[in-house]
């Protein structure tokens, strides 16, 4: 689920879903500004791994438990590394 595995191909594994989020993540934005720049990208890049809801906030708790973004008045941004 984290990682790619032979039944999570890598484009639907949540460290890959991470790492997109984090380059659409250039300047600070909401979660649905973020979701609908995920959504879009995926549907021109990826059309046969889509991801729900659920599995695009499981990416952003991954990202947060290791401290790569965080959630601050609204908006999600990128933790200076």
């Amino acid at each position: 689920m984290i990682l790619p595995t032979k039944h999570v191909r890598p484009e639907r594994a949540l460290i890959g879903v991470g790492a997109e989020v984090l380059e659409i993540l250039k300047r600070p934005m909401t979660m649905s500004r973020l979701w609908d720049e995920v959504r879009g990208r995926r549907s021109l890049h990826t059309p046969s791994a889509p991801i729900d809801y659920q599995w695009f906030v499981l990416s952003l708790d991954l990202l947060y438990t290791v401290g790569a973004v965080d959630f601050d008045r609204g908006l999600v941004r990128k933790v200076a590394a």
